[in-house]
């Protein structure tokens, strides 16, 4: 008997601890869900957000991760793949070959100076195209989907449209079967320029891969719309709003927006929901965290998380389905050793401190708060002046619920009766924490929402804020 309970208690024993490796093994990144167990990325039925096919939102908050492929061996990708997944990144841009030829960090080729595709074949495991294998799948592990830019934009006149082609098929076989893909054309360059090449690149991986998105990467103050809104490989329109303050204009005299209009990211916004066919529109590269204000003059000031956070809200709440974050030492993989561009001294390891990139988890957690795809910006929710520059409130709306973006922290009027129903209550959230602070309840009808005040004792202090309204008391 006694011998009985020992076997039943030892069984007892490893039983449980079958459930617990079992338990440890469902919440490991290798069984957690990952976003296309919803199905592939489509577009919307409204044409203005992108949906899984079960209808399931997917809120792109990327990273411009540009030289991972050259800059980094593979235990320094699982490092940095692994941040990018707890800070709450679910898209990570990269360039593919940035140069003619382009190398890794293993000293491996993509390409020889004449793009021959002899060098598109099989090497050792830390082969450049072995090794972008390893990110592509490293990432498909985590639940990360990796926006592909083929080929930077300054490289097209390497490419003829016959190599185009040859190089677009590689891509397309390569990749079409990764479910964590999203091609990216272009890259920062004017749709004008190699434009036969850039048509015969999207079109040749088309031909082999009809399942994953894509979209063209513009130069700065520019979008995809202005040369290919019709093009029936482009799925979802991008725009470069760039790194320029308002009135720097650098002697640019081919300049496509109005001037002392640069940081207004969110009229790229409208530009494109004013293109017809509608198509979904995304900021993909604004002003870096901690890079001079024009880029070139690293004697410049220095763009600041706030500045990060007011891109990322103004672009989103005009319409964007989505928003992508730079760092100016992670998007080049700055470390000892390397020579910096743009005036980097700060590691990438470090950078991945920086306030603005681990602030941006909150808008992401607030837009998937509310019904996805039935939100639409909507500027008549502000009563009187709207503001210009800084001060510019942005609105949006679904039925039931209403946020407005308010950077400098100003007095505000606004009319409730935009979403339904009698009562509705108000919260003010900190974007830089996602803290909420509780309003009160009012009656449908025009608001006046006070300024925010602040004991000014701090610099550092942030004034921007998100007023949210709801006519549901238990929506948080």
């Amino acid at each position: 008997m006694l011998v009985s309970r020992i076997y039943m208690s030892e069984v007892r024993s490893h039983f449980s601890a079958i459930l617990c490796l079992f338990a440890m093994l469902l919440s490991s990144p290798l069984y957690a869900q990952k976003p296309w167990d919803n199905g592939r990325l489509r577009i919307a039925e409204n044409y203005r957000y992108l949906v899984h096919e079960n209808g399931t939102p997917f809120f792109w908050l990327g990273n411009t991760a540009w030289l991972l492929p050259h800059r980094c061996k593979r235990e320094e990708v699982d490092f940095f793949l692994q941040q990018e997944k707890m800070a709450g990144f679910n898209v990570e841009q990269i360039q593919v070959i940035n140069a003619i030829p382009t190398t890794n960090d293993y000293g491996a080729c993509a390409n020889d100076s004449s793009f021959v595709m002899e060098r598109f074949c099989h090497q050792d495991e830390n082969g450049f195209w072995e090794h972008l294998d390893y990110i592509v799948e490293r990432a498909e592990s985590l639940g990360i989907y990796i926006a592909m830019d083929c080929i930077w934009g300054s490289q097209i006149k390497h490419l003829t449209s016959e190599k185009a082609t040859i190089y677009g098929h590689f891509l397309g076989q390569r990749y079409e079967h990764h479910p964590n893909i999203i091609w990216m054309i272009g890259g920062d360059i004017q749709g004008n320029r190699g434009a036969e090449s850039w048509n015969a690149l999207a079109r040749a991986i088309k031909e082999y891969d009809k399942n994953h998105l894509m979209t063209f990467h513009p130069r700065g103050r520019t979008t995809s719309a202005d040369w290919w809104a019709e093009s029936e490989w482009l799925d979802f329109h991008m725009f470069q709003s760039g790194h320029r303050r308002y009135g720097q204009r650098n002697g640019d005299a081919n300049y496509p927006i109005e001037e002392n209009t640069e940081e207004d990211n969110w009229r790229y916004v409208e530009r494109c929901w004013n293109t017809h066919p509608i198509k979904p529109v995304i900021d993909g590269e604004p002003s870096y965290e901690d890079i001079p204000q024009g880029l070139h003059d690293t004697t410049q000031p220095r763009w600041k998380d706030c500045d990060v956070r007011r891109y990322a809200y103004w672009s989103v709440f005009a319409g964007s389905f989505g928003h992508t974050y730079g760092h100016n030492s992670i998007m080049q993989f700055m470390d000892k050793g390397r020579m910096p561009a743009y005036g980097a001294s700060t590691s990438w390891k470090k950078a991945l401190a920086a306030p603005g990139r681990n602030q941006l988890k909150h808008l992401k957690q607030l837009m998937l708060s509310f019904p996805f795809d039935e939100r639409v910006p909507d500027s008549t929710i502000i009563v009187g002046n709207k503001g210009e520059r800084y001060n510019r409130l942005i609105a949006t709306r679904g039925k039931n619920y209403l946020l407005v973006y308010n950077y400098t922290g100003r007095a505000m009027d606004i009319d409730l009766t935009k979403i339904n129903g009698k009562r509705k209550y108000l919260w003010l959230m900190n974007p830089v924490d996602g803290s909420r602070q509780y309003l009160g309840t009012y009656k449908s009808k025009t608001v006046h929402i006070p300024a925010i005040s602040t004991d000014n004792k701090s610099s550092q202090q942030n004034t921007d804020r998100v007023l949210i309204a709801v006519n549901n008391k238990d929506f948080f």
